[in-house]
């Protein structure tokens, strides 16, 4: 199940990398424009908080990144903690966006699910 687990982290974490490039380095692009359903000028307008909001992602991705790295070597109490704090930091920040703006249930649900099933694969690949 821990194999599981870090399969689904790393799916996840590579999700937040592919979202930290459209939100920091393409933000303004006419294909990331037509997925967040922004026009040029709401991708202008926007695009300091896209740039700073992509880096929360990619952190979040760092983090799940070095806890798999560290569960795969041996160093499962700290690799599994990492885990919990970035996939479990994705799947609430996909509640919120699910909560705060029902319509990007979409969106939440993608960016939610994977990490979601990580932590709770991780919990159970811990508790056997």
């Amino acid at each position: 199940m821990i194999v599981a687990a870090l399969v689904l982290a790393g799916i996840a974490a590579l999700l937040h990398v592919y979202i930290f490039t459209m939100e920091s380095i393409a933000w303004t692009s006419p294909k990331v424009r037509a997925t967040f359903g922004t026009s040029e000028a709401e991708a202008e307008a926007t695009r300091e908080m896209a740039f700073n909001q992509g880096f929360y992602n990619v952190f979040l991705a760092i983090v799940t990144g070095i806890g798999i790295a560290l569960i795969a070597t041996g160093a499962v109490a700290i690799g599994s903690a990492l885990v919990f704090a970035g996939a479990g930091s994705m799947a609430a920040a996909a509640l919120v966006l699910l909560l705060s703006s029902p319509d990007k249930r979409g969106a939440a649900l993608k960016q939610g699910t994977v990490p979601l099933l990580a932590v709770v694969a991780l919990t159970i690949g811990l508790l056997l």
